[in-house]
């Protein structure tokens, strides 16, 4: 097992640039494609609690939340914010840098 998992969008340039710090510094890393192999529920609770952070601060406000015409009651809540990203992967943030984990699917 790495000690990292990246949970990784590789169209996305500040995901890119956290591969590629990994592997510069020599940080064995494994890497999820959240979008080719989305978290399901158990995955993503176990994310949240290794969370430091506020478990809504996943949720990305872009064209995506827009586009699932979501407003923050939408991702008030660890359940709520689970249920979405379990369904539609896509307003993830990213990267994620999770500590040796069993979050792949």
């Amino acid at each position: 097992m790495a000690d990292l998992t990246i949970l990784h969008n590789p169209r996305c340039s500040t995901s890119r640039a956290a591969v590629e710090a990994a592997e510069a510094a020599g940080v064995p890393f494994d890497t999820v494609l959240y979008l080719k192999q989305p978290l399901d529920e158990a995955a993503l609770r176990a994310l949240a609690a290794k969370l430091e952070d506020p478990i809504t601060d996943l949720v990305r406000r872009d064209t995506n939340f827009k586009a699932l015409e979501l407003s923050e009651d939408d991702v008030a809540t660890e359940d709520q914010v689970v249920a979405l990203l379990a369904a539609h992967p896509e307003p993830l943030q990213r990267p994620v840098h999770v500590p040796s984990t069993h979050l792949t699917p």
